[in-house]
């Protein structure tokens, strides 16, 4: 175990074979919350985080005494803790009922470090239109919330889409049958002008609306948070101006509704989609579904079928708690979801594993060049994989924590091919030895070929309820 960076540190018992400095988050919390426990139990320490809506969720943890010879690690372990609920659940208020010193440690951070600031204006400002705010208090809001159903609505001629960074999708689905997919490769990520946005989403209705008799409904997902088909905050828009942004992009998908006459709409996140395809397609509810994409997408549909508010954002969400892990470089925090599951983690490893490529290939051209390798039983490539599927292993044992867990749905273009295979595997293999409880509860599933061509593209189509006919 190693202290250095005042959170307990602890090799894994399941290496990464390309990782040897892979510290998990599950490890650490777990031997804090040891030392917590061998100490007399600690200082309560209760969390709230609130919505603008009104939305109020709590998590119970608890800290070392200050007298403790570990006591250093408080903050730090607050701080990884209170990230993981800041990108999961979501929320512009942060209220903290434990020792003042520790509230007041949190809220510098969100203030004078570069990662504690994004998270602040991302999440807080841009996503929620409040500056975070950290309040110390032993009074906390009651904790209220409201889960809603998603889709499922199969009825009349649809077009569903997905956007992501290295491709968009677009499917005509007639009474759930979809009888038109198209994929076409497009870089929005760095795009300044949101025309391109713009005209790369109606030209991909276009080509969907061509193959149906009639448009009833466009149902779509894109990396991002949406609210009321408005655009909140979005990967895919990080290269647009802020003015250009809230001039021209928050509005892009009502823009988009007005030129198909406006017919019901709705665009959501696109993990909540990937969990709702699972849903729909296993007949299984308590999923969280993963997409291994140009970044991280995830969503989650509760044991009733629903979805909630919660933002469940992973790519930004602390995987590793080696202070040496890779730097996500939006976020400019270490550890973090996107390093792990992404496209951006098969470029990270390619070095390490002996696979040259120049360094202007882009995320999307090396992953074909892994994947080809994979396909000739390349050893490099398939301890690649291998790496991927440890981190996958430890980091749901993570999210268990946080998540009422019993189906995990692995998808994206990194799972694509036989190497999809290891990393499920792999992750298997790391429940069944560091968490056998784990293994008994959670099952992992990868959709087959039909469900990855088809399955995001029925789930997204059936987004939009039909108004009902007099």
């Amino acid at each position: 175990m190693n202290t250095e960076s005042a959170v307990p540190l602890v090799e894994p018992r399941v290496r990464p074979a390309l990782d040897p400095g892979f510290r998990p988050a599950v490890l650490a919390t777990r031997a804090f919350a040891a030392l917590v426990e061998a100490s007399g139990g600690g200082v309560p320490v209760r969390i709230a985080l609130e919505q603008a809506d009104g939305s109020v969720f709590h998590y119970r943890t608890a800290v070392l005494p200050a007298s403790h010879a570990s006591a250093a690690a408080n903050e730090r372990y607050l701080e990884r803790l209170v990230k993981f609920l800041l990108w999961a659940r979501g929320g512009w208020r942060i209220y903290v009922d434990g020792p003042g010193p520790l509230a007041a440690a949190l809220a510098s951070h969100y203030t004078e470090s570069h990662a504690g600031r994004f998270d602040a204006d991302f999440v807080g400002v841009s996503i929620f239109d409040h500056p975070l705010e950290v309040v110390s208090t032993r009074d906390l809001p009651a904790e209220r919330s409201v889960t809603r159903p998603l889709g499922r609505h199969l009825d009349g001629c649809r077009i569903g889409f997905d956007l992501g960074g290295s491709d968009r999708k677009a499917a005509a689905v007639i009474d759930g049958r979809v009888v038109f997919s198209d994929e076409t490769v497009w870089d929005p990520y760095h795009k300044p002008d949101p025309q391109y946005h713009y005209d790369g989403i109606m030209d991909s209705l276009k080509k969907a609306a061509a193959h149906l008799p009639r448009l009833d409904a466009i149902g779509g997902s894109a990396a991002g948070v949406y609210v009321n088909n408005r655009v909140k905050a979005g990967s895919l828009f990080r290269g647009v101006p802020k003015d250009v942004f809230d001039r021209r992009v928050r509005d892009l998908f009502l823009d988009v509704r007005k030129a198909w006459g406006g017919v019901p709409l709705e665009v959501v996140n696109d993990g909540e989609v990937t969990a709702l395809a699972g849903s729909m397609s296993l007949g299984a509810n308590a999923i969280l579904g993963i997409a291994l994409g140009t970044s991280t997408a995830a969503g989650y549909v509760t044991s009733e079928g629903n979805i909630t508010s919660w933002l469940n954002e992973l790519a930004f969400v602390p995987i590793d708690y080696d202070p040496a892990a890779p730097v996500d470089e939006w976020s400019g925090d270490y550890g973090v979801g996107s390093q792990y599951f992404s496209q951006q983690c098969v470029a990270r490893l390619m070095e390490p594993a002996g696979i040259d490529a120049p360094r202007d290939m882009p995320y999307p051209e090396r992953l074909k060049v892994v994947q080809s390798l994979m396909a000739d039983g390349d050893t490099r490539a398939r301890r690649i994989y291998q790496t991927i599927g440890t981190y996958l292993g430890y980091g749901v044992a993570h999210f268990a924590a946080f998540y009422d867990l019993r189906h995990v749905l692995v998808l994206g273009r990194v799972t694509s091919g036989p190497g999809g295979d290891d990393i499920v595997s792999g992750a298997r293999h790391v429940l069944e030895i560091e968490f056998p409880d784990l293994a008994g509860q959670i099952a992992f599933h990868v959709p087959d070929e039909h469900d990855k061509r088809h399955g995001q593209a029925i789930a997204a189509a059936s987004l939009p309820e039909l108004p009902q006919k007099p």
